[in-house]
């Protein structure tokens, strides 16, 4: 088609034969942008499944560890809860998760043992609760199967425990710790 519309045997191109030239490439890329083929229910019950997929198993731990001082809280899974992770995800992606998880918790200790030596560090894996106590007597509980595979809390006695990004622990600790 649109060899037959570029030449016309004339050699005089109309305004009609750009017309039909663009009209050629327009409507079949404008209609596969708007319409990629996938239904969008498929789309969202296929993520569904690969969120629930990467849930993390519930604890086989019901204990509840009480913190009542400035402190970081390392926790991890235990070890049935890995197991039960790497039935359904795979070895791999849980060697993955937790190759990501001991780099971010080195650095993060090292930052806090270098700028906020007064923060006791507390490594978690036997225990399903946290129980923070605050200066006022007030307290928080958090419950970790509620929570990625490993992570961190930090506690500086009178505001609300604070879950980090390790990613970005210079700063968030920055934040916490200078704002009372």
């Amino acid at each position: 088609m649109f060899f037959a519309l570029m030449n016309n045997g004339s050699g005089n191109n109309t305004p009609k034969h750009y017309l039909l030239l663009f009209l050629a490439f327009v409507i079949p890329f404008s209609y596969s942008c708007t319409n990629p083929g996938k239904d969008p229910e498929s789309l969202a019950a296929k993520n569904d499944s690969i969120d629930s997929i990467l849930r993390k198993p519930p604890s086989s731990f019901k204990d509840t560890v009480s913190i009542g001082f400035p402190a970081a809280v390392f926790y991890n899974t235990d070890k049935r809860q890995s197991e039960k992770f790497i039935e359904t995800n795979g070895k791999k992606v849980f060697e993955s998760i937790q190759h990501d998880c001991f780099y971010q918790m080195k650095y993060s200790r090292e930052v806090l043992n270098k700028y906020y030596p007064g923060v006791r560090l507390t490594e978690l894996t036997n225990a399903r609760y946290l129980q923070f106590k605050k200066a006022d007597s007030e307290y928080t509980i958090i419950d970790l199967n509620n929570y990625e595979l490993c992570g961190m809390f930090i506690f500086d006695g009178h505001k609300a425990p604070l879950l980090v990004d390790m990613t970005n622990v210079d700063t968030q600790l920055g934040f916490y710790f200078s704002n009372r």
